[in-house]
């Protein structure tokens, strides 16, 4: 989540250890909060030093990641789902997409990123197999809901929509929703805004009002 991203950008960067204050201001919130979530992970900072930025590492992944490997199915190997299997590989070592799903002949039977891709008519059975409950929807707008109700059936409970619609499912599976495009126009609109005023790094009216989609997780 955020906290792991910015720690491991700091990680990347050779820093050693960070204060609460950093922190937030990286993170856009307050040092209380990011001191009150780190208590909440048994993490302490001093004065002195701040928070030793490994072993914050340590033990976000302890809280957040599942002590066994959790297995993710991707639908939809276009362009968009390539570009994911080429981003997420290796990245978490004990959360992997480990099964593709597509209806273009030219995508199924192969290897992409050392993830077998299936045709989109075994989705069922192959899930049930590999008893997967993590996907990602990677399909045109027209598509994601029937995937979506077809993925649910199969057990799935929770999924990472990309697909630019959105999706009815039951109570018991949680959806994140990715939408590039409203990001992109999010940040072309408060680019603009500071524009107009002189190009000083200065927050607006209609940004304060806007909350942020990222969500920070301790």
């Amino acid at each position: 989540m955020v906290y792991r991203r910015l720690l491991n950008d700091l990680k990347a960067q050779g820093v050693a250890s960070v204060h609460s204050q950093r922190l937030a201001e990286l993170a856009r919130g307050t040092a209380a909060q990011v001191r009150r979530d780190l208590m909440g992970l048994g993490q302490y900072g001093t004065p002195t030093h701040g928070y030793d930025v490994v072993r914050l590492l340590e033990g976000l992944r302890e809280y957040l990641d599942s002590p066994k490997t959790q297995g993710i199915a991707l639908v939809g190997i276009g362009h968009l789902g390539q570009a994911i299997l080429s981003y997420f590989a290796g990245r978490r070592p004990r959360l992997a997409i480990q099964v593709a799903f597509d209806k273009a002949p030219a995508r199924i039977d192969c290897t992409l990123h050392h993830c077998p891709c299936h045709s989109i008519d075994r989705l069922e059975a192959v899930l049930h197999e590999m008893n997967l409950k993590l996907a990602i929807v990677a399909v045109p707008a027209e598509s994601a809901q029937e995937i979506t109700d077809r993925l649910v059936k199969a057990g799935v409970r929770g999924l990472v929509n990309f697909a630019p619609a959105p999706l009815k499912t039951p109570e018991n599976v949680f959806v994140e929703n990715i939408d590039i495009t409203t990001s992109i126009e999010k940040v072309a609109f408060f680019a603009m805004q500071r524009t107009r005023v002189g190009g000083r790094n200065r927050t607006t009216a209609a940004s304060r009002r806007v909350p942020n989609q990222e969500v920070r997780a301790p």
